[in-house]
């Protein structure tokens, strides 16, 4: 681990030379990327600093608690335990920044909500779901832009589809995906009685034409007119488009722009993040196979969230993490759930690198 460390610090001084000559400024392009990776550097290397400043203070202390003056001792064994204790977090901390990170978290995503089992319920929760990410991007200051929604009549989504683009989106939003759980009395309900639904998230991240190449011949493109809620007419333009990409029988459709040309760029972004996502996917199922305590298996399938509206409380099913602050989380606040889980998957990472 310190030859990797040392090694780091090396590169590190040599981006700051890079940095520090006015020469840099004149080509954007290598300034862009020497800032990028003295910034990714950066954080390790000062806690590696503070390690090696920290353990020589520690090994001091140890020589001084030999000296012949009996204050100087006293005073380094007092010192000793809260050095020893500093070394251990710094090198915990250090074992975690260097551990493989996802290429993906940097990316941008593709947001997709569905309706489960519940009916208009599971429905309207989608809605209050949509809400929720919409609100929690809206604190990030990152942008959201609605590719696709089947709307009920009843003001809920049997589906939505939005991209969601700023700093780190995916590695803030990957955990999200799965079935999340709806415990509570819908307004129809007369009798008073709690009614369970569930909805589906997928959080992908957004690929670009360098991740996935899509191929022409591979390729069905048709366009129609959109259509609305009810069967109303959205606009009269043929502009609406469904992309099928024929190998894998995916379907993307979009109709939410009026421009035929922005629809077909939006249903292509999807399906580029669906096949990025399927590729992932086999990759992590093939990883699973071998080795099952790899973190983050995907499966889209289990359940774990529940917001129970009658007692205010969201538990996370994975972490065994329950807050009763429900009106905040669906207000966005989902920085508790996002901080803890993405220190639970840190812990689990380290306890497989440690065994490999």
């Amino acid at each position: 681990m310190f030859a990797r460390l040392d090694e780091t610090e090396v590169a590190f001084e040599e981006l700051e030379k890079q940095l520090a000559d006015p020469a840099i400024f004149n080509d954007q392009e290598r300034y862009r990327k020497v800032t990028k990776a003295h910034s990714e550097l950066g954080e390790i290397v000062n806690v590696y600093r503070e390690y090696k400043a920290v353990s020589q203070n520690l090994a001091d202390n140890k020589e001084l608690a030999r000296d012949k003056d009996p204050e100087i001792r006293e005073m380094a064994h007092a010192e000793i335990p809260e050095l020893e204790e500093r070394v251990e977090e710094l090198a915990e901390k250090l074992k975690i920044l260097l551990l493989p990170t996802d290429p993906m978290d940097e990316k941008n995503i593709i947001l997709e909500i569905r309706a489960g089992t519940g009916g208009d319920e599971a429905a309207l929760f989608a809605a209050d779901l949509f809400r929720m990410y919409c609100r929690y991007a809206e604190e990030k200051r990152w942008k959201v832009e609605l590719v696709d929604e089947h709307e009920t009549g009843t003001g809920g989504f049997k589906e939505v589809i939005a991209s969601i683009a700023g700093d780190r989106v995916y590695s803030h939003l990957k955990y999200e995906s799965g079935t999340h759980r709806v415990q509570r009395v819908p307004a129809t309900e007369s009798q008073g009685r709690i009614h369970t639904s569930a909805v589906t998230v997928a959080i992908m991240p957004e690929a670009e034409e360098v991740d996935v190449e899509l191929r022409p011949e591979e390729i069905r493109v048709d366009v129609y007119r959109s259509s609305g809620p009810g069967g109303q007419s959205v606009n009269t333009t043929d502009s609406a488009i469904r992309v099928t990409h024929l190998p894998t029988g995916l379907v993307v459709i979009c109709q939410d722009e009026k421009s035929q040309h922005k629809n077909k760029a939006k249903a292509l972004k999807v399906l580029r993040s669906r096949l990025l996502q399927m590729e992932q996917d086999k990759a992590k199922a093939e990883q699973d196979a071998n080795r099952r305590s790899q973190v983050g298996s995907g499966d889209r399938s289990e359940r774990i969230r529940t917001y129970n509206f009658p007692q205010g409380r969201v538990s996370d099913h994975r972490i065994n993490l329950t807050l009763y602050k429900l009106d905040q989380v669906m207000e966005g606040d989902l920085d508790d759930f996002v901080d803890a889980l993405s220190a639970h998957y840190q812990a689990e990472a380290l306890k497989s690198h440690d065994g490999s």
